[in-house]
């Protein structure tokens, strides 16, 4: 068994298809398959039931898959570990919620300090990204700040003040709670937060609609389609602009930590340590929107 035969497997187990596969290794579908077939002769057991559809995970093979992220994981710590120098070089992989107003400031500052790293940014909800951290996938990831895993260690960022933002027509917090509540999915901190307040105000929304960007459910918002609950860093430009009002909860709604997480027993490279100073330099820095 090799190195490579556990990164296809565990490929064609997260897209479910040889094709797909094949397309993120950049591998022909003949490799692929004939490799899957070797280590399921070597395990002695099916790992792939097929279908029309494409492959699922059996029993067996959802074992492996298990073996097979740790191994991986640990092979590519191993990896930072030996090659970790001075100088931060090589792939960092972050993680963020959309609305981090300072990100752009904090990527540019590392990227411009630090010219041979390679950087990529991943958005998505603070549960995910969370799970994203614990699982290997990413080397960090700013989130909200919710219960502390106790395989994580977080860094503080930066408090925000939430907001319920509405178009121009609404000037009451009574009219607001009739309102469809435009959101991110499930796992969104400032979603949860506002599902709070529904709860201890006894609501029920009329309608939750969920979108996958920050523009969308802001521009959703300006031409009245419902209210969102974000930080008021991020639409304090649109409110001075007359696009939107800002409506104010109380603090226990409202106050939002974002801190920046990462794996406690995760070996901390040079790239990352660089970056956790970067972000914290910035504290005191202003941020830069587009308008």
């Amino acid at each position: 068994m090799e190195f490579k035969d556990l990164e296809i497997f565990q490929m064609v187990a997260q897209k479910g298809t040889i094709t797909e596969a094949a397309k993120e290794l950049s591998y022909v579908q003949s490799n692929i398959t004939s490799r899957i077939k070797k280590l399921e002769a070597e395990m002695n057991t099916a790992l792939f039931n097929r279908h029309n559809r494409g492959m699922t995970l059996t029993p067996e093979g959802k074992k492996l898959l298990v073996y097979c992220e740790k191994i991986l994981s640990l092979t590519n710590e191993m990896k930072k570990v030996v090659q970790s120098k001075t100088e931060p070089a090589g792939k960092l992989e972050i993680g963020s919620v959309e609305t981090v107003i300072k990100l752009p400031v904090i990527l540019s500052s590392y990227i411009k300090k630090y010219k041979n790293v390679d950087l990529s940014l991943l958005t998505g909800v603070t549960e995910q990204l969370q799970k994203d951290v614990l699982n290997h996938n990413l080397d960090g990831a700013f989130v909200t700040e919710i219960n502390q895993h106790p395989e994580l260690v977080s860094h503080d960022v930066f408090q925000e003040e939430l907001v319920i933002i509405s178009d121009n027509t609404k000037t009451s917090i009574e009219q607001l709670k009739k309102e469809p509540f435009l959101c991110f999915s499930k796992g969104c901190g400032y979603r949860a937060r506002l599902e709070t307040w529904y709860k201890d105000q006894s609501i029920t929304p009329q309608k939750v609609m969920e979108f996958g960007t920050l523009e969308t459910i802001i521009g959703s918002v300006s031409m009245g389609l419902g209210i969102t609950f974000v930080p008021k860093s991020a639409v304090s430009h649109l409110e001075e602009q007359g696009l939107i009002q800002c409506h104010y909860l109380p603090e226990k709604y409202s106050k939002i930590n974002t801190v920046f997480i990462r794996r406690k027993d995760a070996y901390l490279t040079s790239t990352l340590e660089k970056f956790i100073e970067t972000f914290e330099h910035s504290k005191d820095e202003p941020a830069y929107l587009l308008t």
